[in-house]
């Protein structure tokens, strides 16, 4: 007997655990906020642009469609790092070259996997909806008109406004504010919850393309601008143009907080950027009307109550974006999700605890790598030492395949759980540099036997 799951977001995540749940024959309703993505109904100035990588396109290869997305994707084969003196340093992702991650745009992606869920004749989606409450032991979720629907029932009250969606099951994807993870704080005795901001926000600016539609600068590669306590990002898009992300500061002497003039902001980025602005020909506007969003990390359990609800992607982990994991990790979820279900068909319960005992432990790992990466992408890409371990990081990999394996390369370009690639770093990490400390030792000593005699 096919399973009613009502699901709540419909936005990258929920999206392929739709399409996930209609292939096994489950009936799904989908409802999200927003508007349809389809009919160009995307927001600017939030995070356009996505890093998909190895455990996001398996996800999409269980469905099929993992090519079709792929077809509007940029590979991106390292990091070009950007000097204040304009000097160029790329450092590659990874020794072999097939190994890169891939710039997509988020309607695009959105639009593949909604269309690849209402392939299935049991999923439904329904666009304009908002979640206000979850009613946790009947596992209904309240819904009230958004956005159009919502103007639409102003316009005839006699509507009735609330809808009272009713499953088996109700799955929140959606997102780090999540409605379902609330109602599941204010209902679930000891239910643990916690969220830390970073002291930094994010804004996205724009590199436009060049007259003939070409790319302004290297195309396949992820482009930072390191300055130590902050950074700024570019992503290549398939139409020539980059979308730059700004990560600086809330507050302080030279902040989001304190730069607000036209001179001030031209001013900071003529001195810190000074290849980029040039290119950026909006920066001013976007600056000033672009939304400045904050970088939170969410850490909540269980993720589940009873057979009734479950949390999956930022619902139940968001993380901050410096690893390129959120969406890889979510897609994951719907995988291990898939494959609970699978393995217990006839409790339900059990499969949604065996998906949160399964995934807790990696992505908490990811949150944590996530954070350090933020650290190292602002701080140490542009130091010749961080250079230097990358590429013996690439050496030992070679002389050692199989063996050694650099932790960008296991989170990103394998599907080894976080937390077991984060615990194999660590000791490569302690082996490597007590290798190094011992011959230098011997080195040493070499050196003063050859003077001694």
């Amino acid at each position: 007997m096919a399973t009613k799951f009502v699901l709540i977001g419909s936005g990258l995540a929920g999206g392929l655990l739709a399409a996930y749940l209609g292939r096994r024959g489950h009936n799904v309703d989908l409802y999200e906020r927003r508007a349809d993505p389809r009919e160009g109904n995307i927001v600017g100035g939030r995070s356009i642009n996505l890093a998909l990588s190895t455990r996001g396109i398996y996800a999409l290869e269980q469905l099929g469609i993992a090519d079709e997305v792929l077809r509007h994707a940029i590979p991106m084969r390292g990091r070009m790092i950007h000097d204040k003196s304009g000097a160029l340093h790329f450092s590659a992702y990874d020794r072999d070259p097939n190994k890169f991650i891939n710039s997509i745009g988020r309607a695009a992606l959105n639009t593949t996997v909604i269309e690849a869920a209402q392939r299935y004749p049991s999923v439904r989606v329904h666009f304009n909806h908002r979640c206000t409450d979850v009613d946790l032991d009947s596992a209904t979720a309240n819904l009230a008109p958004f956005g159009v629907a919502a103007a639409v029932s102003a316009a005839n009250p006699q509507q009735q406004v609330t809808i009272h969606a009713r499953g088996d099951a109700v799955i929140g994807v959606d997102g780090a504010f999540s409605a379902v993870r609330q109602s599941m704080q204010k209902k679930i005795t000891g239910f643990e919850y916690d969220e830390s901001y970073l002291a930094h926000g994010y804004k996205e600016l724009t590199i436009p393309p060049a007259p003939d539609g070409s790319w302004r600068m290297e195309k396949e590669a992820l482009h930072i601008w390191p300055r130590k306590s902050f950074m700024m990002i570019a992503l290549p898009n398939p139409d020539g143009s980059f979308t730059c992300t700004l990560f600086w500061e809330f507050e302080g002497p030279r902040s989001f907080a304190s730069i607000k003039t036209d001179d001030q902001i031209r001013h900071f980025f003529e001195e810190e950027f000074p290849d980029a602005v040039p290119l950026m020909r909006s920066l001013l506007d976007e600056f000033k009307t672009n939304p400045t969003g904050s970088l939170v990390t969410i850490r909540c359990a269980p993720w589940f109550y009873k057979d009734k609800i479950v949390l999956v992607g930022d619902a139940a982990h968001a993380v901050v974006p410096f690893y390129g994991q959120g969406m890889n990790a979510a897609f994951e979820d719907c995988v291990v999700l898939d494959k609970c279900l699978a393995e217990f068909p006839q409790d339900r319960q059990r499969a949604f605890a065996e998906y949160f005992a399964r995934r807790k432990e990696n992505t908490e790992a990811l949150a944590n790598l996530a954070v350090q990466n933020f650290i190292e992408m602002r701080d140490k890409t542009a130091s010749k030492a961080f250079r230097a371990k990358k590429k013996l990081d690439h050496l030992l990999e070679g002389v050692l395949p199989g063996i050694y394996l650099p932790l960008y390369t296991m989170v990103t370009f394998t599907r080894i759980p976080y937390s077991a690639g984060a615990r194999r770093a660590r000791l490569q990490d302690r082996i490597v540099y007590a290798g190094l400390a011992v011959l230098l030792l011997l080195t040493a000593f070499a050196a003063i036997r050859l003077i001694s005699r």
